[in-house]
């Protein structure tokens, strides 16, 4: 036979009429309730760093002609750049270079082909 435990219900007195519930918070509530307002914020601040690295593709292409200039024994970036662009500033004719050819560092050996935008080369 199964024993029937006696639940004792209390009755809650009504509140008096403007009477205000001051709600409490336990540490574990204040804990959870922190949590979930953090979590949003968490979240976004997730997606805006692994998205915001991407590149943003645009319609537009841009179209650079270039030719292959050779580099010669004792060369240099700046003795090419004067070389293919005599009028020009080596440095900007360098940064094209450079830029357009995807060069780590301006050390260049001989018999390197490297492209050149076609305004300079002549």
């Amino acid at each position: 036979m199964s024993e029937s435990v006696p639940t004792t219900l209390r009755a809650v007195p009504p509140l008096p009429e403007g009477a205000r519930v001051r709600l409490r918070l336990t540490r574990r509530g204040r804990a959870v309730l922190s949590a979930l307002v953090a979590l949003p914020l968490v979240i976004g601040a997730l997606v805006f760093a692994l998205n915001g690295g991407g590149a943003l593709a645009s319609g537009e292409q841009t179209h650079v002609s270039f030719q292959y200039v050779t580099v010669e024994s004792g060369d240099s970036l700046w003795s090419v750049a004067e070389r293919v662009a005599p009028n020009a500033d080596p440095r900007d004719v360098i940064a094209d270079i450079v830029s357009l050819n995807g060069l780590e560092s301006a050390v260049v050996s001989p018999g390197q082909q490297l492209a050149v935008p076609s305004k300079y080369a002549h």
